[in-house]
């Protein structure tokens, strides 16, 4: 397992709005600068629900990622990529798809949740069923130890650590497993290959989670073993074979604040987003439209800001003083809606401007976009050959 890296991915749906900017992009950013970070194009997911629409799926690829690198991005510090560049992702759904039991994706919520939200599509399909173990792939394939996942996406993630888990069982056990571990063990040098049997004792013996933590951690220091031999150990300890697709752990990002105009969730479907390439007088227009307290009739009638959508934009672009500002205005009848939007609108144009300078300069050398795709998908692709490689030997397709 790569200890520090993390992977994530988005289904090309073209242009941004602010809600990917808030609810994701930003974490992304952040995690650049702290972990060996993959953010990839999920184009093959967007056919799990939308394989009967004709999709500009091209030019949606593009668009997404000059909003990436807009928003800030960095191809120098993450590797960017496209799924239907890697097709070692295809391989390993389809090889982990035939150990995976079938029940463990019918109880997976997003599925049963999708279809009743998408009662309009026919998602009676194999791919549709089968879009979390493709996920699980997408994972396991680089080794990631955090993915990156709102509250609603842990149970995907809970689903690729039980697919890792019984592939690995069903695989880790090569053939001399217990004497390659012994000899590994050797390896480690006298004083630390003490510590490792004890610590295995102590976890196999009494069930003592430090112990299997602090041997772990003392296998990542190991230089003086491979990483197979850090892998059979990682096994070895927990008393299963050989660890060749470690289980990732999620990493929880704070639930979107960002609302949309009528105040629910910023979402395409539902008509309600700030573009990340709005004009300032759309971003106006948008905004001034937006409803407010409906007991705010004239000017003299207080209002409850609560009862606001344009109060929700306030808490994410507002500092205090312009909240109490907001506050004070509408509930004594101070101001109208209009005064109290044109904060909302003048943070929105100040954030999205230089965004979008950036997105013309990128727009006018595609070239450089296709080749920052193209270098990332052949880093990633590399590091999906050398997983292949391990699958096929484990599972004995090396004829």
């Amino acid at each position: 397992m790569q200890d520090n890296r993390v992977l994530s991915g988005m289904r090309p749906t073209g242009r941004l709005h602010l809600g990917h900017y808030h609810g994701v992009l930003k974490n992304w950013i952040a995690l650049q600068n702290e972990y060996d970070s993959y953010f990839f194009v999920a184009d093959w997911h967007a056919f799990t629900t939308h394989y009967a629409d004709k999709i500009d799926l091209e030019t949606n690829v593009i668009e997404m990622v000059v909003d990436w690198l807009a928003a800030g991005i960095n191809p120098n510090t993450a590797t960017i990529f496209v799924q239907s560049k890697v097709p070692e992702h295809a391989e390993l759904h389809l090889l982990l798809s035939m150990s995976t039991p079938l029940s463990w994706l019918e109880r997976v919520p997003s599925y049963k949740d999708q279809q009743l939200k998408l009662k309009t599509k026919d998602l009676g399909t194999y791919g549709f069923l089968g879009y979390p173990l493709l996920q699980s792939a997408d994972i396991l394939m680089y080794k990631a130890s955090l993915v990156p996942v709102g509250e609603d996406q842990v149970a995907h993630v809970e689903l690729t650590r039980e697919v890792a888990r019984r592939f690995n069982y069903l695989y880790g056990r090569e053939a001399g497993f217990e004497e390659k571990s012994e000899a590994a063990v050797t390896k480690m040098g006298k004083k630390q290959a003490k510590s490792y049997r004890s610590l295995r004792k102590a976890y196999q013996e009494t069930g003592d989670g430090e112990a299997l933590i602090k041997a772990q951690a003392l296998l990542q220091q190991q230089q003086n073993i491979t990483l197979g031999d850090r892998e059979r150990l990682s096994g070895y300890i927990e008393g299963v074979g050989r660890i060749i697709l470690p289980e990732p752990k999620s990493l929880l990002t704070k639930a979107s604040k960002m609302p949309g105009l009528d105040g629910q969730k910023m979402s395409k479907s539902y008509g309600n987003t700030i573009s990340l390439r709005d004009s300032a007088q759309e971003i106006e227009l948008k905004v001034r439209r937006m409803p407010t307290d409906p007991a705010r009739v004239k000017l003299t009638d207080p209002g409850d800001p609560e009862k606001c959508p344009v109060w929700q934009l306030h808490k994410v672009y507002s500092d205090e003083s312009t909240c109490e500002w907001v506050v004070d205005g509408c509930t004594k009848a101070k101001m109208g809606c209009v005064e109290c939007k044109q904060p909302v609108i003048d943070a929105m144009i100040a954030e999205l401007m230089p965004m979008q300078e950036r997105i013309a300069k990128y727009q006018a050398d595609p070239e450089l976009i296709k080749q920052i795709i193209h270098e990332g998908s052949e880093k990633a692709r590399h590091i999906a050959k050398e997983t292949m490689s391990e699958v096929r030997e484990a599972m004995g397709i090396t004829y």
